[in-house]
């Protein structure tokens, strides 16, 4: 599985490349802000909302630590899509959260 760390992907963002973010965190997590532009599609709906992403594009997953992140990259990864995995999730990122 592909991996980044918070800090490589806030300077991704920071540098204004285009990117695709997507946080796997529920509902109530994402309440305490998200990374600017990311997509929230919770773990738990991620099969039935796989129309919403597109197999041409690379997506960098989130979760609060890392973990669903990477259930989420292994389930992605199977269904044809590329992913990499944001290592130690919100609880590691220190950039700009809307």
């Amino acid at each position: 599985m592909k991996e980044i760390t918070a800090k490589e992907l806030e300077k991704k963002l920071v540098n204004g490349e285009p990117l695709h973010i997507i946080d796997v965190r529920e509902d109530e997590e994402v309440t305490q802000g998200v990374i600017p532009g990311a997509k929230h599609i919770p773990l738990g709906e991620l099969d039935e909302r796989l129309s919403e992403i597109d197999k041409k594009e690379t997506y960098y997953i989130v979760c609060r630590s890392g973990g669903r992140s990477s259930a989420a990259c292994t389930f992605l990864d199977e269904h044809g899509f590329q992913v990499i995995n944001m290592v130690g999730g919100m609880l590691a990122w220190e950039g700009d959260i809307h």
